[in-house]
């Protein structure tokens, strides 16, 4: 057979220009891919983890930051600055100057049992900030839902330990206190890196099937405190003023006993004096008694007639009965 010559054919020039920048085209977008997945931005209140193949690597800092691109290094971004919130028994729908928010969805989470066997319903807030990023993320599995169980746990563990008045009124903020400072103490435990802000009890009330009888005991529960109240009142008033008269009424018998007391004294002692001058002296005595007596009498009669105890035939001339008629 004879020898054949086979020629390639030639391709458009379009067709060449676009094989010789493939690999640059190629070049290029794995450059930018690789640039989009080196750099990452860390806000002011956040910090960045990064995890090498899996596994914990280092901590960057707020600012510009590079990893290892294609998946070899991976960035979590936490927000450790930030003041972070759960809410129980309800959710913030829109915040603004008229903020609403939705409850039936949640009304599982805010019934609960008081220790008297009455049902509150309790709705709470838990402000929470991220301390540290590492433990939040590698201690606990899934830490947001684990604070979520461990708040609802410890609320309903302290609701369950007292009455529904002291609930909805007496202890409202007892609860809260008590229910912050156990939640912190099982961060700690579980050492989940989250430091408890506050827990805010947001509303309180009894489930709406016995809210009319409930306020209808509270009312009556006010009525018998004003009532106590004005009885005190009225106590406090009356009981000082009559134990003041009291004592000025035994004040005014002390007085009038000591002044008759004295006077008796007195007279005791005058009459005894006088009986001893008596004893010295009886015509001398005698004579001075009757003139003091007589000058004690005298001033007090009328008309005073003065006779010869001899004389006779005097009182027709006296008139003694006409002037007696006349007084």
């Amino acid at each position: 057979m004879a020898n054949q010559n086979f020629e390639m054919p030639q391709m458009p020039p379009e067709v060449q220009l676009i094989r010789q920048h493939l690999l640059k085209i190629i070049v290029g977008v794995f450059a930018i891919f690789a640039l989009w997945t080196s750099i990452h931005t860390i806000a002011p209140e956040e910090e960045g983890v990064v995890l090498r193949l899996g596994e914990f690597n280092r901590v960057v800092q707020p600012g510009l930051n590079f990893i290892i691109p294609f998946g070899v290094e991976e960035l979590s971004k936490i927000p450790v600055q930030r003041q972070l919130k759960m809410e129980f028994g309800f959710r913030t729908v829109e915040s603004g100057q008229r903020t609403t928010y939705s409850k039936s969805p949640y009304i599982d989470e805010s019934l609960m049992l008081t220790g008297d066997l009455n049902i509150a319903d309790v709705e709470w807030v838990v402000q929470y900030r991220i301390e540290n990023s590492y433990n939040f993320l590698f201690r606990v599995r899934n830490a947001d839902e684990t604070l979520r169980v461990m708040s609802e746990s410890v609320v309903r563990k302290i609701v369950g330990d007292r009455t529904v008045s002291e609930v909805l009124t007496v202890r409202r903020q007892d609860v809260a206190t008590r229910a912050e400072e156990l939640l912190q103490q099982m961060c700690d435990d579980y050492e989940n890196g989250i430091r408890i802000d506050q827990i805010v009890l947001q509303d309180v009330n009894p489930p709406d099937a016995v809210k009319a009888s409930f306020n209808a005991v509270n009312q009556a529960e006010q009525q018998r405190e004003t009532l106590i109240n004005q009885a005190e009142s009225e106590y406090n008033r009356e009981v000082p003023r009559a134990r003041g008269e009291a004592r000025q009424m035994v004040q005014v018998a002390e007085g009038y006993a000591f002044n008759r007391v004295n006077d008796a004294l007195g007279e005791a002692n005058r009459f005894n004096s006088i009986f001893s001058e008596y004893v010295a002296a009886p015509e001398v005595t005698k004579q001075r008694i009757y003139l003091e007596t007589m000058e004690t009498v005298l001033p007090k009669l009328g008309n005073k007639v003065i006779v010869d105890e001899k004389g006779n035939n005097v009182l027709p001339l006296l008139n003694i009965d006409q002037a007696r008629r006349a007084n």
